[in-house]
């Protein structure tokens, strides 16, 4: 081959490689993601992974096509009205959230970058979104509990310690969905049942130890744990208190029986984490969020404690053993 021939081929080489990479940098698309969790919260890390497997299901694998930038508020609201500001000033193709309180610090911060949510209750009578069918706005995503759904929860605990009268809920007053819809759905359920509630704000692990404690002085005492970041990040302590009082409590996600709480029922948090990717990898591909209606969870696990019924004296009728997920021994 002559020199010159040779050169040309090279030179030929260089540009298409160089061409190739550009092309490559160009198809790296960008993904905000709010969060109010723990960044070392293990629990959190499967959701977060049932996310990026079903992204890279769908064809976006992280750091070869699309790049996320993850943040990690907990429960502390400058951290999430700070961040919120931060993901939103990148500019990202789609920015992804998990819980209310993150969601409406994005939504202050941007009306036009698309925002898909899990974790969320009722965006609709929050403002969020003009309707679930046709949201209409840059918000869509899967929300978590519908407001009927909250009864439920009083109706287990009855079915599980039927002589516990006496109930407190345990919420975040500054969380927007708490009372507008938890709160006042247990409310409701509550009289129809005939049992005597009681309301008890925490926004700290200080005040979930007071709260508790309070629960404990009065007989024939239970608590209702609501999904809420401070609930999720000091699960650990709620559920040693409840044991130490011999409280009959029921949680919102399955993490907590697993982690030693009475009862859970609640959605599947790891099958949220994979509907939003669905939707955040439509968007990607060009679709409005506008365009994609808001949808109801689909998938519920009841699980039951055994070992801590037998713990708190509860004796757990077989046919409602029969109608649990999981049970664990």
């Amino acid at each position: 081959m002559k020199r010159r021939r040779f050169i040309t081929l090279l030179g030929a080489a260089a540009a298409w490689s160089l061409a190739a990479h550009a092309q490559q940098a160009q198809e790296m698309r960008r993904v905000g993601a709010l969060l109010v969790l723990r960044e070392n919260d293990p629990e959190g890390k499967v959701w977060l992974r049932a996310f990026e497997e079903e992204l890279q299901r769908l064809g976006w694998e992280q750091g070869r096509n699309i790049q996320i930038e993850y943040r990690f508020a907990g429960s502390d609201e400058h951290r999430l009205r700070t961040w919120a500001a931060e993901l939103a000033g990148m500019r990202p193709d789609v920015l992804f959230t998990a819980g209310t309180p993150a969601l409406v610090a994005l939504s202050r911060e941007t009306r036009s970058l698309p925002i898909v949510f899990a974790q969320v209750s009722d965006p609709v009578k929050l403002g969020l979104v003009a309707s679930l069918a046709r949201p209409a706005g840059n918000i869509t995503g899967f929300v978590t509990v519908e407001s009927a759904f909250t009864g439920k929860w009083l109706e287990l605990l009855r079915d599980m310690a039927p002589d516990r009268k006496r109930v407190t809920v345990l919420l975040d007053p500054d969380n927007p969905s708490q009372l507008v819809l938890y709160f006042q759905g247990i409310e409701t359920a509550a009289s129809t049942l005939g049992m005597q509630l009681t309301r008890a704000d925490v926004r700290s692990a200080d005040d979930i130890e007071r709260a508790i404690e309070a629960v404990a002085q009065q007989p024939n005492g239970a608590l209702v744990v609501v999904p809420t970041a401070v609930t999720l990040l000091n699960r650990d302590l709620i559920i040693a208190l409840a044991a130490r009082h011999r409280l009959p409590a029921i949680y919102p996600y399955r993490i907590f029986a697993v982690s030693g709480g009475l009862i859970s029922y609640g959605v599947s948090l790891p099958d949220s984490y994979r509907q939003a990717a669905s939707y955040v990898g439509r968007i990607l591909k060009g679709a409005k969020p506008g365009d994609l209606p808001v949808q109801l969870a689909s998938k519920f696990e009841l699980v039951v404690n055994l070992k801590t019924a037998k713990a708190l004296g509860l004796t757990i009728p077989e046919p409602f053993l029969q109608t649990a997920d999981e049970v664990i021994e």
